[in-house]
């Protein structure tokens, strides 16, 4: 029997969320579940806003998770993992990319980027992991792999094998760029 999984993937715009939330769709349907996901983008290409909701579940009826539904937060940028802490259940896990990307108001100058967020999620999330997903992509050979990366360390807190989340990589992302995407996969799964 396969057990219900709510996770949300939040970021910006260009940041890859979208191709994360494909695999994890993949992966999961070549699995056997039911699979249902709403996108929300947000002025996605200005940097706005990037939110999957993906249901999984031998049936699923909705696909919008409810405030306090979420087993897992995914998050790309830190900002966005404050601004969508109240989806997540409270015995659920947070994943946080260490990186900051500013806001339009605080490009502007009409806000500043607040500080402490990291421990702020933490003193509220018992389950927080915070990876610095993009130094270790550019390790790897391409900074766009930083998604990749963290989308591995969601794998290692789902109960779906290895394998299968490697063959849908494969599936999912264009050949020229699959050996990379390998590598960033590696280096998050062995975090």
């Amino acid at each position: 029997m396969l057990k219900p999984i709510d996770v949300m993937l939040v970021g910006v715009g260009g940041q890859g969320t979208i191709l994360a939330t494909k695999v994890l769709a993949r992966v999961a349907q070549d699995i056997g579940y039911d699979i249902k996901v709403s996108e929300i983008k947000g002025m996605a290409q200005r940097g706005g806003s990037v939110v999957t909701q993906v249901r999984l579940a031998p049936q699923v009826h909705s696909p919008l998770i409810p405030l306090g539904g979420a087993d897992v937060i995914l998050s790309f940028e830190k900002l966005e993992a404050l601004r969508w802490l109240d989806y997540l259940k409270p015995d659920g896990t947070m994943i946080i990319n260490d990186q900051a990307i500013n806001p339009v108001p605080v490009l502007i100058g009409a806000a500043t980027y607040p500080d402490n967020v990291l421990d702020y999620i933490k003193g509220k999330v018992q389950k927080t992991e915070v990876v610095n997903a993009l130094d270790i992509a550019v390790k790897c050979g391409n900074a766009r792999t930083a998604n990749v990366v963290l989308l591995a360390v969601l794998a290692k807190h789902l109960p779906i094998d290895r394998q299968s989340w490697e063959q849908a990589l494969t599936a999912v992302v264009p050949e020229k760029f699959i050996e990379v995407n390998r590598a960033a996969f590696n280096e998050g799964y062995t975090l």
